[in-house]
């Protein structure tokens, strides 16, 4: 299936600013654009398209569940879309990867860390970019001054002999910052 991804009017935000999340946790998803009717769909890891039936105007609000983790976007009541952005829920005790829901540009800096539902500044986490070890940082901080597309791929971390799921890092280049 495709999932949209166009030159749109319509942007979906969300709150807070991450892939992943820890069960019961509260997340917004919020559209925006000059509609006045939207809803958020899902896509599922099972395939099960579906709407947000939690909107509150223009906001999708989630109390996190396993079952929460899918592809998700916005839709306008005329027909716009927002781009996709993926959600994954981790159980409770485990370690999450703090990474950007959208797309980093080429020439930005972005910065990656390790937490846990208890502990959010974590030490001695070993970052891993396509299952290779490129960090063990005594800051629990994984930071890129300026990215590129070789930085583009799969992240997680290890904390503790724990690792977060892995999340999608995507770049894109700077002629197409206004997407």
């Amino acid at each position: 299936m495709l999932f949209p991804d166009v030159h749109s009017a319509a942007s979906l935000t969300v709150s807070p600013d991450r892939v992943q999340h820890f069960t019961s946790d509260s997340v917004s998803l919020t559209c925006e654009g000059n509609f006045t009717e939207w809803r958020v769909r899902k896509f599922s890891e099972d395939g099960r398209l579906s709407d947000c039936w939690r909107m509150t105007g223009s906001t999708c609000n989630i109390y996190t569940s396993k079952s929460d983790t899918g592809v998700y976007w916005c839709e306008s009541g005329s027909g716009e879309f927002s781009s996709a952005v993926n959600i994954t829920v981790q159980n409770y005790y485990g370690p999450i990867l703090v990474s950007p829901v959208h797309p980093v540009t080429e020439g930005a800096s972005v910065s990656l860390s390790c937490s846990l539902k208890t502990q959010k500044i974590l030490s001695n986490v070993f970052f891993y970019h396509n299952d290779k070890l490129i960090q063990n940082d005594t800051r629990g901080e994984l930071k890129i001054s300026a990215v590129s597309k070789s930085d583009e791929g799969f992240y997680k971390c290890q904390y503790s002999g724990r690792e977060s799921a892995q999340s999608w890092m995507s770049v894109k280049g700077e002629q197409d910052q206004n997407i």
